[in-house]
Protein backbone atom coordinates (compact mmCIF):
# COMPACT_ATOMS: atom_id res chain seq x y z
CA UNK A 1 0.00 0.00 0.00
CA UNK A 2 1.20 3.37 -0.68
CA UNK A 3 0.68 7.18 0.94
CA UNK A 4 -0.35 10.08 -1.77
CA UNK A 5 -0.35 14.14 -0.40
CA UNK A 6 -3.44 15.19 -1.93
CA UNK A 7 -3.80 19.36 -1.74
CA UNK A 8 -7.65 20.92 -2.50
CA UNK A 9 -7.20 24.29 -4.08
CA UNK A 10 -9.99 26.52 -3.85
CA UNK A 11 -11.22 28.65 -6.19
CA UNK A 12 -9.77 31.82 -4.41
CA UNK A 13 -7.96 32.54 -1.20
CA UNK A 14 -10.52 34.09 0.63
CA UNK A 15 -13.20 31.54 0.78
CA UNK A 16 -13.07 30.31 3.98
CA UNK A 17 -14.66 33.85 5.08
CA UNK A 18 -16.53 34.29 1.97
CA UNK A 19 -18.19 30.77 0.74
CA UNK A 20 -21.44 31.09 -1.42
CA UNK A 21 -24.26 28.92 -0.67
CA UNK A 22 -23.39 26.42 -3.94
CA UNK A 23 -20.06 26.09 -2.60
CA UNK A 24 -21.13 25.17 0.85
CA UNK A 25 -23.75 22.97 -0.38
CA UNK A 26 -20.93 20.86 -2.53
CA UNK A 27 -18.28 21.26 0.49
CA UNK A 28 -20.56 19.80 2.43
CA UNK A 29 -20.88 16.30 -0.47
CA UNK A 30 -16.90 16.71 -0.50
CA UNK A 31 -17.24 15.96 2.91
CA UNK A 32 -19.65 13.03 3.21
CA UNK A 33 -16.94 11.39 0.52
CA UNK A 34 -13.83 12.10 2.63
CA UNK A 35 -15.83 10.54 5.37
CA UNK A 36 -16.75 7.53 3.19
CA UNK A 37 -12.97 7.18 2.08
CA UNK A 38 -12.19 7.59 5.82
CA UNK A 39 -14.40 4.78 6.35
CA UNK A 40 -13.61 2.36 3.77
CA UNK A 41 -9.54 2.94 4.98
CA UNK A 42 -8.54 4.94 1.51
CA UNK A 43 -8.05 8.10 3.77
CA UNK A 44 -5.90 8.39 6.15
CA UNK A 45 -6.92 12.30 7.44
CA UNK A 46 -7.67 15.08 5.42
CA UNK A 47 -9.33 18.90 6.93
CA UNK A 48 -8.87 22.39 5.91
CA UNK A 49 -5.66 24.39 6.58
CA UNK A 50 -6.19 27.88 7.04
CA UNK A 51 -3.16 29.23 6.01
CA UNK A 52 -2.48 33.08 5.53
CA UNK A 53 -1.86 32.56 2.15
CA UNK A 54 -5.24 31.58 1.60
CA UNK A 55 -7.12 28.16 2.70
CA UNK A 56 -6.93 25.01 1.01
CA UNK A 57 -7.62 21.33 1.79
CA UNK A 58 -5.12 18.24 2.45
CA UNK A 59 -5.76 15.04 2.03
CA UNK A 60 -3.58 11.86 2.67
CA UNK A 61 -4.84 9.24 0.37
CA UNK A 62 -4.16 5.00 1.09
CA UNK A 63 -3.55 3.11 -2.36
CA UNK A 64 -2.38 0.34 -4.26
CA UNK A 65 -1.14 3.02 -7.19
CA UNK A 66 -0.92 6.55 -7.81
CA UNK A 67 -3.71 5.55 -10.81
CA UNK A 68 -5.75 4.68 -8.05
CA UNK A 69 -5.34 7.48 -5.71
CA UNK A 70 -5.97 9.64 -8.62
CA UNK A 71 -9.44 7.99 -9.55
CA UNK A 72 -10.29 8.52 -5.72
CA UNK A 73 -9.24 11.70 -6.00
CA UNK A 74 -11.56 11.80 -8.97
CA UNK A 75 -14.66 10.78 -8.10
CA UNK A 76 -14.65 13.76 -5.39
CA UNK A 77 -18.13 15.49 -6.08
CA UNK A 78 -16.10 18.55 -5.34
CA UNK A 79 -14.43 18.45 -8.93
CA UNK A 80 -17.25 17.94 -10.81
CA UNK A 81 -19.63 20.98 -9.39
CA UNK A 82 -17.99 23.12 -12.00
CA UNK A 83 -16.91 25.88 -9.41
CA UNK A 84 -13.27 26.07 -10.02
CA UNK A 85 -11.80 23.71 -7.04
CA UNK A 86 -8.74 21.34 -8.20
CA UNK A 87 -6.46 19.17 -6.78
CA UNK A 88 -2.92 18.32 -6.69
CA UNK A 89 -1.61 14.98 -5.89
CA UNK A 90 2.17 14.24 -4.81
CA UNK A 91 3.39 10.86 -4.13
CA UNK A 92 5.26 10.08 -0.56
CA UNK A 93 8.19 8.22 -1.07
CA UNK A 94 8.70 7.29 2.61
CA UNK A 95 5.91 7.53 4.58
CA UNK A 96 5.53 7.40 8.73
CA UNK A 97 2.23 6.57 10.41
CA UNK A 98 1.70 6.09 14.25
CA UNK A 99 2.18 2.16 14.32
CA UNK A 100 2.85 1.77 10.63
CA UNK A 101 5.69 2.91 8.38
CA UNK A 102 5.30 2.23 4.80
CA UNK A 103 8.10 2.56 1.96
CA UNK A 104 7.40 2.68 -1.77
CA UNK A 105 11.35 2.39 -2.59
CA UNK A 106 12.35 -1.53 -2.13
CA UNK A 107 15.94 -0.38 -2.00
CA UNK A 108 15.89 2.17 0.80
CA UNK A 109 18.50 3.37 2.68
CA UNK A 110 18.44 3.50 6.42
Amino acid sequence: MAYFFSRLNAPRPTIAHDMTDAEAAVMGRHADYWNELLARGNAVVFGPVLDPKGAWGLGIVRAETEADARALIEDDPILGAGLGFSYEISPMPRTYVRGLTADLQTTARR
